[in-house]
């Protein structure tokens, strides 16, 4: 038993020299220099406490239940693969489940991992309120729960959160827009272009902060008319799309189009999420505009039609998010917590649930576009010459 014990420690130890935090090589240091030792926030106690019991009684493998929320965007699908990859190599046993996005198939989900003996539980939510009860019920079985890049509101029973800066990507769309367009320049020029935003689903706390971070940057250039709304939807509760829909996103930007730009080009597309820039792409098609007139549309996750899109000029940008990497960081959070330590944090000041802070680690996110797509993405292993060839 003790070799055995030993052998875990060391390959925890392996682990955790082996990973080097979530960034790619053209990330900056910024995020990784600011993580910090400390402590988890005192409200988590309760959560903490019960992580050690789970921990106690589970020094070697272990049966981790990993609930995600659709299968129908890849990085999704991702995701879920890499941890539960992971994850076995680690010697645990995993239930990764998927809920197509059924709130109620979700809560059934859990429950169920919960009767089967889960020894930890990692959640991405589709909607966190609906998951209260069943979050309680891991909590009073002593089941550590580590949200994975969205956050669980309203609930004293998460741990620990792994994400990226979801403001920060909110805050990259944005200078991406305002270098790309020179709207500083515009502005001094008394020159103007039109944007209209698709912004992230209103039961994802992700999708605010994204769009607080957008809107710090690009709400100057509405406020003195360098950006134009032609709209008027600007705030998140008129631009939020539920269940972050890319057949909402086309049918907003094709009534966007009728309604509004009839005799004007619309300039800017600024959508939180590369399925929504899909929808906009269509409505645009649909709409009768050609490279001649093509809007700037960002995106988010960097999926591989999205790539594909980039290099063919049909998207200007997305946020790419190592999927490899984060999974790698939710991992080393599940280890930490079975063995009863405390997992590396980077973040006790952000993530309020509106029951404790939650401590958490935050991933970098970086944009790319047609500049920079091989070097980061292509080079980094992420997609293959081969495939965005396809």
């Amino acid at each position: 038993m003790k070799r055995k014990l030993l052998s875990a420690i060391l390959c925890v130890s392996m682990v955790a020299t082996m990973l080097v935090g979530c960034g790619s090589k053209a990330e900056t240091a910024t995020t990784d220099t600011a993580a910090t030792e400390a402590p988890a926030a005192d409200a988590a106690a309760d959560s903490t406490e019960a992580a050690t019991e789970a921990a106690a009684a589970t020094t070697e493998g272990g049966k981790i239940g990993v609930a995600m929320p659709t299968q129908s965007s890849e990085r999704w699908i991702n995701d879920g693969a890499n941890m539960k990859k992971q994850l076995e190599s680690l010697g645990y046993e995993v239930d990764l489940q998927y809920a197509e996005d059924d709130v109620q198939a979700q809560v059934s989900q859990i429950e169920n991992m919960i009767a089967n003996g889960a020894n930890c539980l990692v959640i991405a939510s589709i909607d966190s309120s609906a998951l209260v009860n069943v979050e309680a019920q891991a909590k009073e079985a002593g089941i550590p729960i580590i949200a994975y890049d969205r956050l669980l509101m309203d609930t004293d029973a998460v741990s620990y959160y792994a994400t990226f800066d979801n403001k920060g990507v909110g805050t990259a769309i944005g200078k991406y827009i305002e270098e790309a367009k020179g709207l500083a320049a515009a502005k001094d020029a008394g020159e103007s272009y039109t944007i209209e935003f698709f912004m992230g689903s209103p039961d994802d706390n992700n999708a605010k902060m994204l769009y607080d971070g957008l809107l710090e940057v690009l709400q100057p250039y509405l406020d003195d008319g360098t950006l134009v709304c032609k709209s008027g939807r600007t705030s998140f509760d008129d631009t939020c799309i539920l269940r972050w829909s890319q057949e909402t996103a086309q049918q907003n930007c094709e009534n966007y189009l009728t309604g509004f730009y009839a005799d004007e080009d619309l300039d800017i597309c600024a959508t939180a999420f590369d399925g929504f820039a899909y929808g906009c792409k269509a409505a645009l098609e649909g709409a009768g505009y050609t490279a001649d007139n093509w809007p700037l549309i960002s995106g988010q996750d960097a999926e591989l039609m999205a790539t594909k899109n980039i290099i063919a000029g049909t998207q200007t940008m997305s946020i790419y998010k190592d999927t490899r990497l984060l999974a790698e960081k939710c991992v080393t959070m599940v280890q930490a917590v079975m063995q009863g330590a405390e997992p590396e944090i980077n973040d006790t000041e952000q993530y309020n649930n509106g029951k404790l802070v939650v401590p958490s680690y935050l991933c970098t996110p970086v944009a790319v576009d047609k500049d920079n797509y091989k070097e980061i993405i292509v080079d980094g292993g992420y997609y293959t010459e081969e495939q965005l060839a396809e």
